[in-house]
């Protein structure tokens, strides 16, 4: 590969990069915070020919944090591996509605855990839980097992709560569910970024994109314990239909939004 036009004539030294340059490149590649990205792409490369590597992938549509290997979120860096689901920031305020809702030392269940970003940030925040997650892509289980090593969580491999331990039934206090809710037809409409780079099993949601929800909405109380809790992000358009699979399965349904992050949570409730 030719050297780049970001490199003066000491290709051999990171200062040597001309990061307007850089920064030129992102932009002209459709990176809107080209700015930001640069510098973080210069603080992770160690050589230049590395940095070449990286603003060509992320120049050709790959998204930042699978070139970075990492995402943050709440103040983490979760690893983030080639095709697995990247953490949203919005999701950020479905775990601070976990944090709020958990008791001491809770069972937590994070069921569609791509990288098993929700359930290492809730562990993160609450200090000793008894954290399980599953997937059924590979890809995010290898992925997710890293992300929650240090919390001492399991990480399963199988559909919704196949995999899970049948000791965990009735035994969950915190049930995370990040399904896909994207409605089959509107796939293709996705970003490039997500459409593209991501495992479709995590952003396809069936017809009306509630599919895997209801799934796990009919089987959510087999697992909590009395008074747990199940919690799920959706779209405001979906909200009455995700309410109503909520509560068909007897749990008690409230809706907590964020205008700001764009980010819309329901929370059913165990309550027998």
């Amino acid at each position: 590969m030719s050297v780049p036009a970001f490199f003066s004539a000491h290709p051999l030294s990171l200062p040597s990069v001309d990061r307007s340059s850089v920064v030129g490149t992102l932009r002209a590649a459709g990176c809107v915070f080209a700015e930001d990205e640069a510098e973080l792409l210069l603080s992770a490369a160690r050589t230049p020919a590395e940095l070449a590597t990286m603003v060509e992938r992320r120049a050709g549509g790959l998204p930042l944090e699978h070139v970075l290997g990492w995402a943050e979120f709440r103040g983490l860096r979760i690893a983030v591996d080639p095709g697995v689901f990247v953490p949203r920031r919005r999701t950020e305020f479905l775990v601070g509605q976990a944090v709020a809702l958990a008791g001491r030392e809770p069972v937590v269940v994070d069921l569609c855990c791509g990288s098993g970003a929700l359930g290492a940030a809730l562990a993160a925040s609450l200090g000793p839980v008894e954290l399980h997650a599953a997937d059924i892509d590979p890809a995010a289980v290898r992925c997710a097992r890293r992300n929650v090593a240090d919390a001492g969580g399991e990480v399963h491999e199988g559909d919704l709560y196949d995999p899970l331990p049948g000791a965990l039934r009735g035994r969950v206090g915190i049930l995370l569910a990040n399904v896909p809710y994207v409605p089959t037809g509107e796939v293709g409409l996705l970003p490039a970024e997500a459409r593209v780079h991501e495992a479709r099993v995590a952003l396809d949601g069936g017809a009306d994109g509630l599919d895997v929800l209801r799934r796990v909405t009919r089987e959510a109380p087999e697992w909590l314990a009395p008074g747990g809790h199940l919690l799920f992000e959706t779209s405001e358009q979906q909200v009455p239909a995700a309410v109503d699979a909520v509560e068909r399965a007897g749990l008690v349904a409230r809706v907590v939004e964020d205008e700001e992050l764009y980010a819309t949570v329901v929370i059913g409730t165990w309550s027998v």
